[in-house]
């Protein structure tokens, strides 16, 4: 007689060549064993109903859930379910058709513990943090970046104008935004040139080194073709959008382009943010840093997107420490010799955030401001040297207010936007 809940084993206990999910589960119509029952099966190596070609040893290979506590749920999969080095693979099974079957009202993934041997077959950052900061030459304080904003519109002259601007004032960073691409009134040939040529301007001109994270995202050989011409131009950086492209993409271009990468994030609102379905934050941070980004937006706890300050803090922990202990929202992972990942701090920003997110984040941060750059009263320059001094006047140890009484361009930010209590 086939046990009623093949897929639940409450008695087993995970060995270290298992992957281990954490769902939160919802069931839709039937109890809530069946329904984890249905995702274990569905996930791994089940099917509906019995089939004749099934094969005893691969019986061997079902996954089992074996914590359950309330609406959650710990299932364990052997590691030889998957094919190394994949993240599309892995996230096939474990959050592919799940996702869409009647069993589940909601079904959420809030995190991953990876088994060593399939970590190993992926590759991390080439750079990290470390190698972030050895490209800068900026030893522990906070890097401060800007977006070029308005994110699409400005034509190649000005989005280098602009660009130009933001390094002088001070930031060390800019970047592209999400959905500029190569559109017809900024064509990524002409900007990368264009703007690239600012770059090394600001940097002899200042005496800093600069950086300008583009945007490469395209159809894979397009992209690799547009991180060439990067590298070709004395770029150190690209940008990729990791949610739209892909993870293979993503991939590809780790694979083949020795130039640190950044991360945007972009679109993953659209499955992470119901706490009741969907895959977390967390689990994209997870794959990101396997898959081999260098920077990754994290949220910031403040400012104007989702993502309080515990979720940010941890996501902060995952990519950036080497071992995290389990809480009640994520598992603990050892990421043995994986570089870490710079975290990105961004949206809404302004100066008076900086103590909060240094406060909470730590100095191991990128902190970026787009219209808390360009939107000063000033100008974006003046801005951008307003970003700068409320870094330096945390790492003093000074408080914002005071440090602006000789700094006009932070009090001037402070009095149009405000300061931060927490």
């Amino acid at each position: 007689m086939v046990k009623k809940f093949a897929f639940i084993d409450r008695s087993y206990k995970p060995t270290s060549n298992d992957l281990i999910c954490l769902f939160k589960v919802t069931p839709e119509g039937m109890s809530f064993e069946e329904a984890v029952n249905n995702v274990a099966l569905e996930s791994s190596v089940g099917t509906w109903t019995p089939v004749s070609s099934n094969q005893k040893y691969v019986n061997k290979l079902g996954a089992k859930a074996f914590a359950i506590s309330g609406d959650w749920v710990k299932i364990a999969y052997p590691q030889e379910l998957f094919e190394e080095g994949s993240v599309s693979n892995i996230l096939s099974s474990i959050a592919g058709n799940v996702f869409g079957m009647k069993a589940v009202k909601g079904l959420r993934l809030e995190d991953i513990k990876f088994p060593q041997k399939l970590l190993k077959s992926f590759p991390g950052p080439r750079h990290g943090i470390r190698g972030y900061r050895k490209i800068l030459k900026i030893k522990n304080r906070p890097l401060v970046g800007t977006i070029v904003k308005p994110k699409l519109g400005l034509r190649t002259n000005d989005h280098a104008r602009v660009a130009y601007e933001s390094w002088i004032g001070g930031c060390d960073l800019v970047k592209d935004d999400e959905n500029l691409s190569s559109q017809k009134f900024n064509p990524f040939e002409k900007r990368a040139a264009k703007t690239l040529e600012m770059c090394d301007k600001a940097a002899e001109e200042i005496g800093e080194n600069k950086g300008y994270l583009i945007n490469v995202t395209s159809e894979a050989m397009t992209m690799l073709n547009r991180a060439d011409l990067v590298k070709e131009l004395g770029g150190k950086f690209v940008m990729h959008d990791i949610i739209t492209a892909g993870f293979s993409s993503l991939e590809t271009l780790r694979k083949n382009c020795k130039l640190g990468i950044h991360a945007h994030r972009a679109m993953h609102g659209a499955f992470t943010e119901n706490p009741d379905h969907g895959l977390s934050m967390m689990c994209v941070a997870d794959f990101a840093r396997m898959a081999g980004v260098d920077s990754l937006h994290i949220g910031t706890g403040i400012g104007k997107m989702r993502g309080g300050k515990r979720e940010v803090g941890e996501i902060n922990e995952e990519i950036e420490s080497k071992r995290v202990g389990k809480t009640k929202h994520r598992l603990e992972q050892n990421w043995a010799e994986m570089k870490p990942v710079f975290s990105v701090c961004s949206g809404g920003i302004y100066p008076g955030h900086v103590p909060y997110l240094m406060k909470n984040f730590g100095k191991d941060i990128i902190i970026q401001a787009g219209g808390g750059c360009h939107g000063h009263p000033n100008g974006t320059r003046v801005g951008a040297t307003a970003m700068r001094q409320a870094v330096d006047a945390t790492m003093e140890g000074d408080s914002l207010n005071d440090y602006g009484k000789s700094h006009k361009e932070l009090m001037d930010a402070l009095e149009f936007w405000g300061r931060v209590r927490f």
